[in-house]
């Protein structure tokens, strides 16, 4: 007889796990406690460094060394058979037996957790083989029935590919597919839309949504997204510097929360439902925009016909024309592949387009065609457009201090040397709200929010007039993107600078964005006020983007009852 869905398949009783460092010991989680019942989510949420994957990692016993449990209780309970996690060999028989056939878990970045060398058929085959005892031929079989679970199309043909061959979404079908294979009593899922667009990230949500309904499974999410927490969460727990600091019902942590930080998470969240923007978009038409896009098309393995059509191949940017006015912030949004990172960087010309043209109109009026620029007129230019890039600790060099790095542009360029630089340093950083006496450490030593911070303050080393910032804030906390936003509208305020934002999360676009275009395969397909796009688009496919957009208040859920997009419908 089947547990009642009231009973808790899973307790975690004052749980302590600490790292043994060089000079001390480091607490990560200090007496957590919490328990999820069968067929119930409980979202554990906090900020980065708060202590949630640790968490998590725990309940496998696959928490990275010199990392341990030093006390407490993980209790899972099956049927008539109780495990207490914590007192199982990391390494032996048993907790081999728990993870994947009794918990699940959904690691955070796809692509790394699958083999590239492997296919993604045979990687779900071994699961079924080592738990299950499958043979070979039946484990093949039950993997083509989990990728349809899981709706990826035409299973059989794509068990056969390697995960280089996946899009972001389906990658994460696939870590949910084998996550599932055995039937677990618990799915764990740290932070398994991070990464994606708001679309893909409704319909996983969703699929493991009804997967839960079906196999009557308690789910733990962990995550920092407060709008994803209010969609799908039946239960709370926030944590914060290895605490949980509240927990309870969903409808009690959003509507009636007792801690200071669930209040500062909470309003961090709801204060990018609004525009921070006030501006007169009739006025800004009637001045010459600083950058002009024309037709811009990027196509790989494309052919051109003698009557100059091209045919084939894929069009990442299709016949794209903008215009950005000074002062202004243009959002670009779509789903991942939609070709908003391509055109980005044709803008800044680290990618050569395959036709149009893009015009940059110069401080003293002058126009210039960007793409007939050659050395030093595009080192000009490259002064005057910046770029500030999505992954604040990949595009910072480790081996450089804070000092060389955010110099550097002055280096190149030479416009300053020696105490010249160092002031100029010294300024920037205090422009961006960190200290000047920090100018000597290297980028491991800030942290995500703070790495971003030196990332903005090199692209503004130059007194550029434009910057593209492409996904800029999307590796950041909700309260830290907030500040980042703020800090980025104070600069642009003072240095009278202009906005490319390129990003796939609507809210951060409806803060920060005076209009928005919408991508969707590689075409421009509306273009109007942020207020417009957000709350009355014209376009199918963008009411299909914002339906999907996360409501923080689990009484207005939307994300479950979003507009699905039909192409052959809408005509697309």
């Amino acid at each position: 007889m089947s547990e009642p869905m009231t009973a808790d398949v899973l307790k975690v009783e004052k749980l302590s796990i600490e790292f043994q460092l060089r000079t001390s010991v480091f607490k990560a989680v200090k007496d957590v406690s919490f328990s999820i019942k069968r067929g119930g989510t409980l979202c554990l949420v906090g900020e980065s460094g708060s202590g949630k994957s640790v968490t998590a990692r725990s309940l496998l016993q696959i928490v990275d060394k010199p990392g341990r449990i030093t006390s407490g209780r993980i209790v899972l309970t099956r049927e008539a058979e109780v495990i207490d996690i914590t007192t199982l060999k990391a390494n032996g028989p048993q907790i081999r037996a728990v993870r994947g056939g009794k918990v699940g878990l959904i690691f955070q970045e796809p692509m790394s957790a699958l083999s590239p060398f492997h296919t993604i058929g045979d990687q779900i085959d071994e699961v079924l083989q080592i738990h299950l005892h499958l043979e070979k031929a039946e484990a093949r079989k039950r993997t083509i029935e989990l990728l349809g679970q899981v709706e990826i199309k035409n299973p059989a043909e794509m068990a056969n590919r390697y995960s280089f061959e996946y899009s972001g979404g389906m990658r994460q079908r696939v870590c949910i597919a084998m996550a599932l294979a055995c039937n677990p009593d618990v799915l764990i899922a740290d932070e398994p839309t991070t990464a994606l667009d708001v679309t893909t990230q409704a319909e996983i949500l969703d699929l493991i949504k009804r997967l839960q309904q079906r196999r009557g499974m308690a789910v733990l999410l962990i995550t920092h997204d407060m709008g994803v927490v209010a969609e799908v969460a039946d239960e709370v727990a926030v944590m914060r510097n290895g605490e949980i600091v509240e927990k309870g019902p969903v409808e009690a942590i959003f509507h009636d929360p007792q801690h200071s930080y669930t209040r500062h998470l909470l309003e961090a969240t709801r204060k990018l439902e609004h525009s921070s923007r006030e501006r007169d978009d009739r006025a800004a038409s009637r001045v010459e925009p600083v950058l002009s896009v024309r037709n811009l098309s990027k196509y790989y393995g494309s052919k051109q016909a003698a009557d100059g059509s091209w045919s084939g191949g894929l069009r990442a940017v299709d016949d794209v024309s903008l215009d950005l006015y000074p002062g202004e912030n243009l959002g670009i949004v779509g789903e991942s592949g939609s070709g908003k990172t391509t055109l980005g960087r044709l803008i800044m010309r680290i990618t050569e387009p395959t036709t149009g043209s893009i015009s940059y109109r110069q401080a003293n009026g002058v126009t210039s065609d960007v793409l007939g620029m050659r050395s030093a007129a595009l080192r000009a230019y490259h002064a005057q457009v910046r770029l500030i890039f999505q992954d604040p600790f990949a595009s910072l060099n480790p081996r450089m201090t804070v000092k060389q790095i955010v110099g550097d542009p002055l280096r190149i360029a030479g416009r300053a040397s020696g105490k010249a630089r160092d002031g100029r340093v010294a300024e920037l950083l205090s422009m961006v709200g960190l200290s000047p006496d920090t100018m000597d450490r290297y980028p491991h030593a800030f942290s995500g929010g703070q790495r971003q911070r030196i990332g903005i303050a090199r692209a503004l080393a130059l007194d550029p007039r434009v910057i593209v910032a492409d996904e800029a804030t999307s590796a950041l906390d909700v309260s830290i993107r907030s500040q980042i936003l703020d800090l980025l509208l104070d600069i642009q305020t003072r240095l009278d600078l202009s906005f490319i934002f390129i990003s796939h999360d609507i809210s951060v676009i409806r803060y920060f964005c005076d209009r928005v275009a919408v991508m969707y395969k590689g075409r421009v397909v509306e273009v109007g006020s942020s207020q417009k796009i957000c709350t009355s688009p014209d376009e199918p496919y963008t009411r299909a983007l914002i339906s999907a957009v996360p409501s923080p208040d689990p009484r207005q859920k939307r994300m479950m009852h979003r507009v699905r997009f039909a192409p052959e419908i809408a005509g697309a």
